[in-house]
């Protein structure tokens, strides 16, 4: 065998090679996702057994009663109450977060894009910090600071002040902040700064600028960082985790909750619907922010 011939030999050889490493790499990220997914039509209410096909732990969700044993409906109805009422607070925090994300994101974005200012290369490493640090070293960060800005107020005051609604929102804020100025200022950096020259030049003034140029022109990324920032708020668990309190349940911690006391497809079925909703968020992002 020619010498060309083996390093023919040895390309082909390789290039399969890689190609089989790439499927197993997906299969190992992406394979559980299935098996998560096909259990949440199983009959059988212990997810290690396969009993058939079902949809009655969709319909458990719903309230329906389907075919399921009347023991294991029971203990569905008494937990979909909880599960509505967490998924209401997982939307309320979400939207809520994503809003306050979305408004100070894009306000930071336009200051670093725009302008020259002192230490601005210091709040642009902080803003880079969420993203790099681990969530749980944020989530007690959080934690320490709230308890020491309660204890301070209700030294002052005599206030007693708790965690709950209004400190996980904080806490979704902090991090989110940092994806929607990314995502904005990425899209900044690419208009074409003759655009807001012209408008200068034809009377129009910094506002009306901002209104008519440049807003339309970043309203794709604004949007997609929107969306980012809701489904990133939707799906947390470690910040929510640490802050937290009485009457804030999310969905994640419920389902998280579910798992420590019995593992049925229902924890398959809210998983799943929660990956698909995430899925579908992600894609709508993407779909924007190619426009």
């Amino acid at each position: 065998m020619t010498k060309t011939k083996l390093d023919l030999l040895v390309r082909a050889i390789g290039k399969k090679w890689l190609w089989v490493q790439a499927a197993l790499a997906f299969a190992f990220l992406y394979l559980p996702i299935l098996i998560l997914i096909i259990y949440s039509f199983n009959a059988s209410r212990f997810n290690a057994v396969w009993r058939g096909f079902t949809l009655d732990w969709y319909r458990s969700l719903f309230g329906g009663a389907g075919t399921l044993g009347l023991e294991t409906q029971l203990g569905m109805a008494s937990s979909s109450a909880g599960i509505w009422t967490a998924l209401n607070n997982s939307l309320l925090i979400a939207a809520i977060s994503t809003l306050l994300a979305t408004v100070f994101g894009t306000t930071i974005a336009l200051a670093l894009e725009r302008f020259h200012f002192p230490g601005r290369k210091a709040v642009e490493a902080l803003l880079f910090l969420p993203i790099i640090m681990p969530e749980i070293t944020i989530g007690i960060s959080l934690l320490v600071f709230f308890t020491l800005v309660f204890r301070i107020v209700e030294n002052l005051t005599g206030i007693r002040l708790n965690l709950g609604l209004p400190t996980v929102i904080i806490g979704h804020v902090v991090f989110n902040i940092s994806f929607v100025t990314i995502t904005v200022r990425a899209r900044l950096a690419e208009l074409d700064p003759i655009l807001e020259q012209a408008a200068f030049d034809l009377g129009a003034n910094e506002w009306r600028t901002f209104w008519r140029i440049t807003l339309p022109l970043i309203g794709p990324a604004i949007f997609s960082a929107a969306l980012l920032a809701f489904t990133l708020s939707l799906d947390d668990f470690v910040v929510t985790f640490f802050t937290t309190g009485v009457g804030s349940m999310t969905l994640p911690l419920f389902v998280y909750g579910m798992i420590k006391f019995a593992v049925t497809p229902a924890i398959n079925a809210i998983s799943t619907l929660m990956l698909f909703a995430s899925l579908l968020l992600v894609l709508s992002s993407l779909k924007v922010q190619k426009s």
